[in-house]
């Protein structure tokens, strides 16, 4: 239930990932390149990471916590399509992910996407349920990415902070020029800024990338207390290499890491038994 790509209004979201196809994910093995097959198939415009873990690769417990977990390389188990007979005629379309297995999870979560024709923006929404007897830790990072025409040399990223800090020392290099973005820079590796943003009145914020014009962009905007953590991911390496910039959106933990390192962050959204995350 990932977004590939949108196009409208004359600009694409989404960006030029090396992965070309769609691939099936019964051909992606998230246990290869030590737990990184995930980015075999990486090339969406909006991806869900998650939903037992997510974050960086590890082995621990005996067992490989793969890239950015299993959620975007689930098929779901049920798939609706509604439209509206009365104007506006607005188009809903709701996906069922199971991440079930036995004596560990039962994580179930119902996706919808909704989307009034002719309008300049959509919306997501999802409900994660813990279908178990036992309570269980959750993370998820919504993983929405964007290159050309936006991104390019002199193109920024705008979001009210609170604070920011860098992801490590390569970032750490950056931090000066964190809201800017270069040409695509063979050799450039990726940097990652951990943001905590403002919000007003209602808990909504808005982060954006606008091209340097400022004619083209995109912006997201949420309600922090659902997600009141925003990482910047800055990937601006050689067009065939994946020119990319990615805003995530993360529930609790202050950065994106994998499942042994957050363990203590992880207390704050543990989910009881039949209960809902929104």
């Amino acid at each position: 239930m990932n977004l590939l790509h949108v196009e409208g209004f004359g600009t694409r979201m989404g960006w030029d990932s090396p992965v070309k196809e769609v691939v099936n994910p019964a051909y992606i093995n998230l246990e290869s390149r030590n737990g990184l097959g995930w980015l075999e198939g990486f090339n969406e415009m909006m991806v869900r990471c998650g939903y037992e873990w997510t974050g960086h690769p590890v082995t621990a417990d005996g067992q490989i916590y793969t890239l950015h977990g299993k959620a975007g390389n689930t098929p779901a188990s049920q798939v609706e399509v509604d439209v509206a007979d009365a104007a506006p005629h607005e188009i809903r379309i709701r996906g069922l992910i199971k991440e079930s297995t036995f004596k560990k999870a039962d994580l179930q979560t119902m996706t919808e996407l909704r989307y009034v024709p002719g309008s300049n923006q959509f919306s997501l929404h999802d409900v994660l349920t813990n279908h178990a007897d036992y309570p269980h830790d959750y993370q998820i990072i919504y993983h929405s990415n964007f290159g050309t025409p936006i991104l390019e040399e002199g193109a920024r990223f705008l979001a009210p902070a609170a604070s920011i800090g860098p992801f490590n020392d390569y970032a750490k290099a950056g931090l000066d020029n964190w809201q800017t973005y270069a040409g695509p820079t063979q050799g450039f590796d990726e940097m990652v800024f951990n943001i905590k943003p403002l919000a007003d009145n209602n808990h909504e914020t808005l982060a954006a990338v606008v091209n340097k014009a400022g004619d083209k962009g995109a912006s997201i905007q949420f309600d922090t207390r659902q997600l009141p953590v925003l990482t910047l991911w800055k990937n601006t390496d050689t067009l065939k290499q994946g020119y990319v910039t990615g805003i995530e959106r993360v529930p609790a933990t202050p950065i994106p890491l994998p499942l042994n390192a957050s363990r203590n962050a992880l207390s704050s959204y543990n989910l009881a038994p039949a209960r809902s995350s929104t």
